[in-house]
């Protein structure tokens, strides 16, 4: 392969991955802590909203609240990973990329 076709390659390649990334910002997933707490999370692990449902809010209880929010960004977040790594995977050749 001659550098000009490498060149040619390496251009598609970041086209590819820049299309890739505004994908994953306009993508949401959903993480939740069972049906008490919603965290909605973009591709890009940006928290884009957080529902709790009023039985959860209780001002004697404040700790299991904080639990179940760490606990449903959490599942967000692990699902923005997978999205990420799934759409990014051809790209990436099975490597680990840091920070998705």
């Amino acid at each position: 392969m001659n550098p000009r076709q490498l060149e040619q390659m390496a251009r598609q390649m970041q086209k590819e991955m820049m299309r890739i990334q505004e994908e994953l910002a306009n993508t949401t997933v959903e993480g939740t802590a069972g049906s008490y707490v919603t965290v909605t999370m973009n591709g890009h692990r940006e928290i884009k909203s957080i529902k709790l449902a009023p039985e959860v809010v209780d001002p004697d209880d404040v700790e299991t609240l904080q639990d179940l929010i760490v606990a449903a960004i959490a599942d967000a977040s692990k699902k923005a990973q997978e999205l990420a790594e799934q759409r990014l995977g051809p790209l990436a050749g099975g490597m680990k990329l840091p920070g998705f």
